[in-house]
């Protein structure tokens, strides 16, 4: 992956850092939000460095996912990859469809690389971009509190669907980690891996 990635000139001004992926490159569990955190590009790992992250780390943890503190700069993941649909941080504004476009080839190379059985869209944006790629329903179709700690069966990936880790509250969090042990874990989803390559 590019460390010094020059493709949209306006976040290479203003970013500190590219974000890559994180985790373990053999993981069943992918979860992809929309763009690193101000916390996240000082850590340069996803979902760390911050109260928002400390959530999510402790969804993983409490699903088994990750074996160290909430607030672990790098965690100690098995299992799990995160990600983001665009590594670089603009600091006054959310990244633009062309970004997104023009970031798709990491995320794709990523997702290649892990072929993860369950795909995790945090936040309305990643479900949209994901639901684009690998459902049959139409993308604006999607309502990520809606479809919060559900399952939606795609083309060759179940997707998961979180809502954004500044919105998650105790009881979002619960719902997400009970379904996924009681609907996830509990049946053979490994069953819909790799059914269709990207």
């Amino acid at each position: 992956m590019d460390t010094d990635c020059t493709n949209c000139s306006a976040l290479c001004e203003t970013r500190e850092r590219v974000v890559h992926g994180y985790g373990d490159v053999g993981a069943e569990f992918l979860f992809v939000g929309e763009a690193p955190t101000a916390a996240a590009e000082r850590a340069g790992v996803p979902f760390t460095g911050d109260e928002a992250g400390q959530r999510v780390q402790r969804v993983l943890g409490d699903l088994g996912f990750v074996r160290s503190d909430p607030d672990a700069d790098e965690p100690d993941v098995q299992n799990v990859f995160f990600t983001y649909l665009t590594r670089c941080r603009h600091p006054d504004r959310g990244p633009t469809d062309d970004e997104v476009a023009t970031c798709e080839p990491y995320l794709n190379a990523e997702i290649r690389m892990i072929n993860p059985h369950i795909i995790v869209p945090v936040g309305q944006a990643a479900l949209e971009a994901l639901a684009f790629d690998y459902t049959t329903r139409a993308a604006d179709s999607f309502d990520v509190d809606a479809e919060h700690a559900t399952t939606i069966r795609g083309r060759g990936f179940e997707l998961v669907p979180m809502k954004e880790p500044e919105r998650l509250t105790d009881a979002d969090a619960e719902a997400f980690v009970e379904h996924v042990r009681e609907s996830v874990f509990a049946r053979d989803y490994r069953q819909t891996k790799g059914r269709q390559s990207r």
